[in-house]
Parts: structure tokens; sequence; C-alpha cells
């Protein structure tokens, strides 16, 4: 199996413009992400997809590879998949958060692990969270598995919702996750995502005019 690691990253950013090049202690939050993402044992090849010249010069200073792709993206898994249409012979993808500064390569390595059975074709990393603080926080994307580890729902809001007891004792109650930001895909599972998302949008402007 051959698998390849992409992190999207954009300069705009309504909340943080330009935060891929913020300084953490003395290199760059896609430096480290990048760096992190290379230690992992089972990928093939790490790269970053951006828009911004800036990004893309920066990563070529410290060694990294790297491709321009479009500025019309509505989010990173359809820029992942500008990559792959130029990068062949990948069976699986992961599409690495570009603000994920201390994403563990053990992490990408279970994750990739996942796909020796034939039957995943997407797969995501979550994390059990034991403080009610983070649980209420709606910064933390919590998800609902089943007892097969699916995933049913994610919510910023604390899901599910334990009655009766104060929101300290919850995680006593349930077993509550946070979603990593980390997806893997099989790649033709990835081109048939891009392809209905095109469609889609034609159908939309169709009907829009």
């Amino acid at each position: 199996m051959k698998a390849l690691g992409i992190i999207p990253s954009r300069y705009q950013s309504t909340r943080f413009p330009g935060k891929p090049l913020i300084d953490i202690a003395g290199k760059t939050m896609i430096q480290r992400v990048y760096e992190q993402a290379s230690k992992s044992s089972l990928l093939n090849e790490v790269i970053v997809a951006t828009d911004d010249e800036r990004i893309f010069d920066h990563v070529k200073s410290f060694g990294g590879d790297v491709m321009m792709t479009s500025a019309e993206h509505a989010n990173g898994t359809l820029r992942c998949g500008e990559v792959i249409k130029n990068k062949t012979g990948f069976d699986v993808v992961i599409n690495i958060q570009g603000d994920e500064p201390l994403v563990k390569p053990e992490q990408l390595d279970k994750l990739l692990e996942l796909f020796h059975n034939p039957a995943t074709e997407i797969a995501t990393v979550v994390k059990r969270l034991y403080d009610s603080n983070d649980i209420e926080n709606e910064n933390r994307i919590k998800v609902v598995l089943d007892h097969q580890k699916n995933a049913l729902y994610f919510s910023r809001s604390a899901i599910p919702f334990v009655q009766g007891k104060q929101t300290s004792h919850w995680p006593e109650a349930i077993h509550y996750f946070k979603h990593i930001g980390v997806y893997a895909w099989r790649t033709e599972t990835l081109k048939n995502y891009c392809c209905f998302h095109t469609l889609n949008l034609k159908r939309q402007n169709l009907w829009n005019n």
C-alpha cells in the first residue's frame, strides 16, 4: 500500500490570516506540521498544497515538497483532490490539517493501518475526552461512535446529553470523543467525492441561473 500525506495550507483566513507562517519556537506552523507528518513510517511522501506564493516559497526554503493549487477550492479536501490528479500511484491519501503542529506520526500510522482492511474507504482520528471543560467547549468537535467505531454524529455541542447529572460527572457516565482533524481516504473514494462535489456545484449554478 502506497500512501500520500497532503497538507492543505491557505494564507487567507477569516479568523487568522497568515496562520501557516506564524512562528512557533523558531519554526513556522506549516514547517512543524510538515516535519511531524514526515516522521510517519507508513507515509511514502508528504506534500503541502497551497494557493499562496508566500507559503509555496517558504516550504521550498526548508526543503519541503509543495504544489500550487487553485484558490477556488471550498475546502482542504477538494485541494487534496487537485493534488492526486497530478500525483498518481497512491492507494491512500491522508488530509493533514495545516494548523496541527503537534500532529503525532503514530496517529497517522494507526490511521493508515486501518486500510489493510479492504472494506475501509474513509477513516479519521478521535481521542477520548476526560475533562468536562473540553466537553462543553464549542471549539472542540465531538464525535459519537457506534459499537463498531463508525462515526455517527459530529457536533460542537456536548453529545450525547446526560440527563440528571452535573456536567463535571458526564465523563464518568459516557465515553466522549474529540475529533482530531485528520482524514484518510482511498484515492478512488476521494476522486469520487470531488467529482460528486463538482457535479453538485454545477447543478446549483444551473438552478441559480
